[in-house]
């Protein structure tokens, strides 16, 4: 991965999404490299990984469904009901055939970044994590404790996130992903196998 095929991408991808969902794709590109750099991982896969997360993001909610339909995509009862959601698959889908992204580790990452799952990469996490903590993001709850916690520890940062966003939406009417639990459960474990009861 050179620089050259990156700034075509982020060209491509300028066309392709709204301005607040390029910036954020930038934002989250720049922070999987520091997390990359930080954690020893290869900091062009994650640049890469990072500035394709979102590139399915502005498709619209019926034309997702449709598409993954047409290109035999799984799609769960869940994302059925909530096909935002699917981004993720099809931005996998589209970062292969349209970016040509052959790497798999990338497109699970990207596939994945949403809702996580449960033991993933390095990579994943940084992703996951990057999507969250990039620096356009204002809103979420301890987002100091969680930056810092990014650059420390990427599975006290996964558990951290995952345990705020599912405290979030406990709060609020509607279900929940399953995968999102079961991702919580596994980092649940892994910490406390790890540190304790904390």
């Amino acid at each position: 991965m050179d620089e050259e095929r990156l700034t075509i991408i982020q060209e491509k991808l300028c066309k392709k999404l709204d301005d607040k969902r390029y910036r954020h794709t930038l934002g989250v590109m720049y922070t999987s490299a520091a997390l990359a750099m930080a954690h020893g991982q290869d900091v062009k896969r994650a640049q890469l990984a990072g500035l394709l997360h979102d590139c399915a993001k502005c498709v619209s909610n019926k034309k997702k469904v449709k598409i993954c339909q047409k290109h035999e995509i799984p799609v769960t009862p869940f994302e059925e009901e909530n096909p935002f959601l699917l981004h993720a698959k099809l931005g996998a889908y589209y970062a292969k055939k349209k970016y040509g992204v052959e790497d798999e580790e990338i497109l699970s990452a990207i596939c994945c970044h949403t809702t996580g799952k449960p033991n993933m990469t390095p990579l994943e996490q940084i992703v996951y994590i990057a999507d969250y903590i990039e620096p356009m993001r204002d809103t979420a709850p301890n987002l100091g404790e969680i930056r810092r916690l990014a650059f420390q520890d990427l599975d006290r940062c996964t558990y951290k996130i995952l345990k705020d966003t599912l405290d979030y939406l406990n709060s609020s009417p509607g279900k929940i992903d399953i995968a999102t639990e079961q991702t919580y459960q596994y980092y649940k474990e892994r910490i406390e196998n790890r540190y304790g009861n904390q």
